[in-house]
């Protein structure tokens, strides 16, 4: 069943992601301190995601198809009415539960007229002779995500352990934003925004910021780890971060959505409950999660083809508070 928290989370860290095109407004922050707040979430008018969006991942480096199988997996288990993921789960509670809260979001809306979001995982890019080097700049993420299908499509470049990319490590995990597409829609005649995610894998780099709690933290409390659910601290790191983002991207994917706090450093559907994963978390504390009694791994949903995940908790804006699953 799921848990509510009063919103008691660690200070975060947040960077303006600056392109050539717009601001993102998804970066998953970086925890550093303790802060009580009451958030209070608002929607300024924008667009959200509605109707078939395949999500597609842009793969940048070298992953093995173990590591790749986890996040297409991941993104399978996010839709209750894909058949695999249906078919595959494996029990309660699920990542389609998880996924499940962000329809709140849709029903706060006034206008009821907008088609249910439903996703899928579409195509898959493999970029491994690193065609833009192995240090990459803002504007080259969205290059990448330019690669993938731009219409009704959530674009996800993933960086490999060896890439370094702006920011990444000192001020972010992952960021989502939108660009112009480079494509007339046919209908309109004009171009149109499409949304993307950028996440790293921080498996050398930085685990103890973007892969906790599978990595002992660079600052604060100190706990022993948890271990990883498909035992790839880097991999399962950034499926937590993608998760944070995905909710973010669909919730607020052009900057006018749902938020809280200013429009260059907002807090999202995710990111309001950082550090938050299952009931009673604290600062240095996940929280009280499922733990696999034969690997040891913590976790808090079942997804597509036997996966276990462990993902964060969701602001729930009808009672100001973070829901989680377990």
């Amino acid at each position: 069943m799921a848990s509510l928290l009063k919103p008691s989370f660690l200070f975060v860290q947040l960077a303006i992601f600056v392109s050539l095109f717009q601001y993102s407004l998804g970066a998953r922050q970086l925890a550093e301190s303790t802060q009580d707040q009451s958030f209070l979430f608002q929607y300024h008018n924008g667009a959200l995601l509605t109707g078939k969006v395949t999500v597609n991942l842009i793969w940048y480096g070298k992953f093995k198809p173990s590591q790749r199988a986890i996040v297409s997996d991941f993104i399978t288990s996010l839709s209750s009415t894909s058949k695999p993921a249906a078919a595959a789960a494996g029990g309660q509670p699920s990542v389609a539960t998880w996924w499940k809260a962000t329809e709140k979001y849709y029903g706060a809306l006034k206008s009821k007229k907008a088609s249910p979001l439903v996703l899928s995982l579409g195509t898959q890019i493999l970029d491994e002779k690193y065609s833009l080097g192995k240090s990459l700049k803002n504007h080259q993420i969205q290059e990448l995500a330019a690669k993938g299908d731009q219409q009704n499509a959530i674009n996800v470049v993933l960086t490999a352990s060896d890439v370094v990319v702006e920011g990444f490590c000192t001020s972010r995990c992952g960021t989502h934003g939108s660009s112009m597409s480079s494509k007339i829609t046919p209908a309109k005649g004009k171009n149109y925004k499409f949304a993307y995610i950028w996440v790293g894998n921080s498996e050398t780099a930085c685990p103890g910021k973007c892969a906790w709690p599978f990595h002992q933290p660079i600052y604060g409390p100190q706990a022993q780890p948890l271990v990883a659910p498909n035992n790839d601290v880097g991999l399962d790191g950034m499926v937590i971060n993608l998760a944070s983002l995905m909710a973010g991207t669909v919730t607020n994917p052009f900057g006018n959505g749902f938020y809280q706090g200013p429009a260059d450093a907002p807090l999202e559907a995710a990111s309001a409950c950082t550090g938050v994963y299952g009931s009673g978390a604290f600062p240095g504390y996940a929280g009280n999660l499922l733990v696999d009694p034969t690997s040891g791994a913590s976790y808090n949903a079942h997804g597509a083809n036997g996966r276990k995940y462990l993902l964060p908790a969701l602001f729930d804006p009808s009672t100001s508070s973070c829901s989680t699953l377990v």
